[in-house]
C-alpha cells in the first residue's frame, strides 16, 4: 500500500511539473532550478523564460556533460519576471553570488582588489580603497596589479601638487583660518589650499587633468600641458613654465613605459578565455589611445561542459557589471557572442552610459581573423592560458583536486590540434653500439598509461647504428599490417628525438596515407619539434603539457631500455652457458637466478655448483671455466 502511495505521489509531482512548464510566460527574467530537498542548484537568465526553461526538458539526447547531470536533479523551479534583460542580468549576478548554486560557473570575485578614488569634497583627495561606496566620489579600477596602481600614484604625485591631509576644507573653515600649511607646502608637494593660497577652481582643474590621465588620455593631456607651458613662456612667467615642463617630462616618461599595441590610437577592450577540464581563466586588456594600460584576469571554476563562447560572455558580464570606467567604442573578442548575449550586453552598456551621463554610442563587437587586431586577441588568449596554468599549479600545491589529464587540453591549445589528444603513442629507440637494436611504443589514454597497448620491436631491416632507419621501421610496422587493425590510431604521436626523427616519422606516415599529428621531444633542453616548423620551441618548465610529454618520453625510454637489457641477457646466455655440453636453457636460467650472472657462475666453487645443479652438471661447468 505504501509503495502504491509513493508511486501515486510521484505521478502527481511529475504532472504538476509538466503543468508548471506549460504556464511559463514569454517574458525576460531569472529562473532557479531546485533539487528534491529544495536547494537552488542553478540560476540562469533569459530573454524569453518560456523558451529557455523548456529547452532543458525537450530532448535529453541533445544534452551532454554538466547540463545532462543538472537536468536529472531538477525537482522544481521558480521564476522572477523582470521588466528587461538588463534587470535579469543584474539579478542573476547577485543571486549567483548569494546562493552559490552547485551547477553555475563560479567566477572568482575580485572585490578585494583595490580601487583608486577621487573623493567627493571641495578639495578632493586621491585615495586607495578596497570598499566601494556610493558617496558621489569618482572611482577607478579595480586594479589587479599593485605595481601598476602605485606607478600611477607616483606619477600623479610627481605632476600634481595635491593635498594629502585629512582636513575638512570648506570656504568657512579656510576663511576662519582653522588650518595651517604643513611640510608638503614647503617642499612644493601642495599649494596650500588650507590657507586659501590656492582657489578651489584651480584645484578642480588639476582634478580634471588627473581624471583624463586615469582614463588613459595621456596624448591630449600632453598637448594641453604643452599649450599651457607655452602660454606662460609668452607671458614671461618662466617659473610657472618651468613647473609645467617638469610635469610634462614625468608624463612623457610614463607614456613611454606604456606598451603601444595598436597604431590607430583607438580605445578598445579585448577579451579572451582559456579553459581546462574544471577551471578556466578570462583576461581583459584595457587599451586606450592604442596603448595597453593594464590587464585584469578572472578565474572560473565548475566550467566542465561550458563552451568558450559561453564563458567569454560570463567574463564580459562580470567585468562590465563591476568596472567603473566607460565602455570603449570597440570590443575585440575571441569568440562570437550569441544573439541574446550580445543584445543583453548592448542594452546593459547603453543603460550604464545613460546613468553616468555619457554620450550614447554604438558599441562594436569584433572577432578579428587577421591583422593587428587578431594579434591582440591572440596575445590576450596566451595571457589567459599562462594565468590558468599558474592557477592550477597553485591549486595542486594547496592540495586541491586538479584533473590530472589537464595537460591534454594544454597540448591541444599549444599544438593547434583538431581535437583533444585522448590517445597518445610515444616511440623510443635503444641500442649498444649498434647491437640489439630495439624500439618501444608506449600508449597513454586520457593522460594515463595503458600498458595493455604497449609494444616492443626488434629491428630487422638494417644493421649497425641508424636512428632514422629505426624510426622508419617502427612507424611502418606499427601503422601497417595486422598491428594497424589490432590497435586504434592515436590522436598524437610523440617521438624521442629532434628534427630528423620527426621528419622521418612524418614522411613514413604520409607514405602510408595517414595524417596523424607528430612531434618530437629532444632530451637536452626539452625542445619540441614539428614537421611544419623550421625551428623548435620550448614550453615553460611548469607547463602541464610539458610534464605530460616528459612522462610519455620517460616511460617509452624505460620500456625500451628494459627490452634491450632482456635481449642482451638472452644473447649472453646463449653464447656462454648454453654452449656448454649438457646445459640447456632451463638449467642456464636456474643458474643465473642462483648466482646472479654468468660471471657469478664462473666464479662459483665446485661445491657451490654441485649444490645448485648436481655433480655431473657442476663438473661440466667447473671444467669449462677452469680448464
Amino acid at each position: 500500500m505504501d509503495i502504491q502511495d509513493d508511486a501515486a505521489e510521484h505521478t502527481d509531482i511529475k504532472k504538476a511539473f509538466v503543468e508548471k512548464l506549460a504556464t511559463l510566460p514569454p517574458s525576460p527574467g531569472v529562473y532557479q532550478f531546485k533539487n528534491a530537498s529544495g536547494r537552488v542548484i542553478y540560476v540562469g537568465k533569459a530573454k524569453n523564460l518560456r523558451n529557455r526553461v523548456r529547452s532543458y526538458f525537450r530532448n535529453r539526447q541533445q544534452l551532454y556533460g554538466k547540463t545532462l547531470v543538472l537536468v536529472t536533479h531538477i525537482a522544481d523551479f521558480e521564476l522572477i519576471i523582470t521588466s528587461s534583460e538588463v534587470e535579469a542580468l543584474i539579478l542573476e549576478n547577485n543571486m549567483i553570488k548569494e546562493l552559490k548554486p552547485r551547477y553555475n560557473v563560479n567566477l572568482k570575485d575580485d572585490k578585494t582588489y583595490p580601487y583608486l578614488v577621487i573623493t567627493n569634497e571641495p578639495f578632493p583627495r586621491i585615495l586607495i580603497s578596497r570598499q566601494r561606496r556610493k558617496d558621489g566620489s569618482v572611482w577607478f579600477g579595480p586594479y589587479t596589479e599593485s605595481r601598476q596602481l602605485h606607478s600611477i600614484l607616483d606619477l600623479i604625485g610627481s605632476i600634481f601638487p595635491l593635498r594629502s591631509c585629512k582636513h575638512r576644507l570648506s570656504e568657512e573653515n579656510i576663511a576662519a583660518k582653522k588650518y595651517k600649511v604643513c611640510l608638503d607646502y614647503h617642499i612644493h608637494k601642495c599649494k596650500g589650499a588650507c590657507e586659501g593660497r590656492q582657489t578651489e577652481k584651480e584645484y578642480l582643474l588639476m582634478i580634471e587633468e588627473i581624471t583624463r590621465l586615469l582614463k588613459g588620455k595621456t596624448s591630449s593631456m600632453i598637448r594641453s600641458l604643452t599649450s599651457t607651458m607655452q602660454l606662460f613662456a609668452r607671458e614671461l612667467k618662466f617659473e610657472q613654465a618651468a613647473e609645467i615642463k617638469t610635469q610634462l617630462e614625468s608624463l612623457k616618461r610614463y607614456a613611454e613605459r606604456q606598451k603601444v599595441v595598436a597604431g590607430d590610437g583607438l580605445d578598445r577592450d579585448v577579451f579572451a578565455v582559456a579553459t581546462g577540464e574544471e577551471d578556466g581563466c578570462g583576461v581583459i586588456f584595457k587599451i586606450r589611445e592604442g596603448k595597453l594600460l593594464g590587464s585584469q584576469h578572472i578565474y572560473m571554476n565548475n566550467t566542465a561542459g561550458e563552451s568558450d563562447a559561453g564563458l567569454q560572455a560570463r567574463v564580459m558580464e562580470k567585468y562590465y557589471l563591476e568596472t567603473l570606467e566607460l565602455v570603449p567604442d570597440e570590443i575585440l573578442l575571441q569568440e562570437t557572442l550569441g544573439a541574446d548575449e550580445e543584445e543583453t550586453l548592448r542594452a546593459f552598456i547603453q543603460e550604464k552610459q545613460r546613468d553616468e551621463g555619457a554620450e550614447k554610442k554604438m558599441i562594436r563587437f569584433v572577432v578579428p581573423q587577421i591583422g593587428e587586431k587578431a594579434h591582440l586577441v591572440e596575445m590576450c588568449r596566451q595571457n589567459a592560458r599562462h594565468h590558468l596554468e599558474e592557477y592550477l599549479i597553485q591549486k595542486q600545491k594547496r592540495g586541491e583536486a586538479v584533473r590530472e589529464h589537464y595537460g591534454l587540453t594544454a597540448l591541444r591549445e599549444l599544438l593547434h590540434l583538431p581535437k583533444l589528444p585522448q590517445r597518445i603513442e610515444c616511440f623510443d629507440n635503444s641500442h649498444l653500439q649498434g647491437t640489439d637494436y630495439v624500439s618501444s611504443m608506449v600508449c597513454f589514454e586520457r593522460g594515463k598509461p595503458k600498458k595493455a597497448d604497449y609494444r616492443k620491436f626488434k629491428m630487422t631491416s638494417f644493421e649497425g647504428s641508424d636512428d632514422y632507419a629505426a624510426m622508419e621501421e617502427v612507424i611502418r610496422r606499427r601503422y601497417s599490417g595486422s598491428l594497424a587493425t589490432a590497435l586504434p590510431l592515436p590522436d598524437l604521436i610523440v617521438v624521442d628525438g629532434g628534427k630528423g626523427q620527426v621528419n622521418t616519422a612524418f614522411h613514413t606516415l604520409t607514405a602510408l596515407g595517414l595524417s596523424i599529428p607528430v612531434i618530437g621531444l629532444a632530451k637536452r633542453i626539452e625542445e619540441i619539434f614539428t614537421p611544419q616548423a623550421r625551428d623548435p620551441f620550448n614550453l615553460p618548465k611548469t607547463s602541464p603539457a610539458l610534464k605530460l610529454l616528459q612522462q610519455l618520453r620517460d616511460e617509452a625510454h624505460r620500456f625500451a631500455i628494459t627490452y634491450h637489457r632482456q635481449l642482451r641477457s638472452e644473447r649472453t646466455l646463449k653464447t656462454e652457458l648454453t654452449t656448454i655440453k649438457g646445459i640447456g636453457e632451463k638449467t642456464a636460467f636456474m643458474l643465473l637466478e642462483r648466482f646472479g650472472s654468468v660471471d657469478g657462475v664462473a666464479r662459483a666453487t665446485l661445491e657451490e655448483l654441485t649444490a645448485a645443479a648436481g655433480k655431473k652438471t657442476a663438473e661440466a661447468l667447473y671444467c669449462f671455466y677452469h680448464p
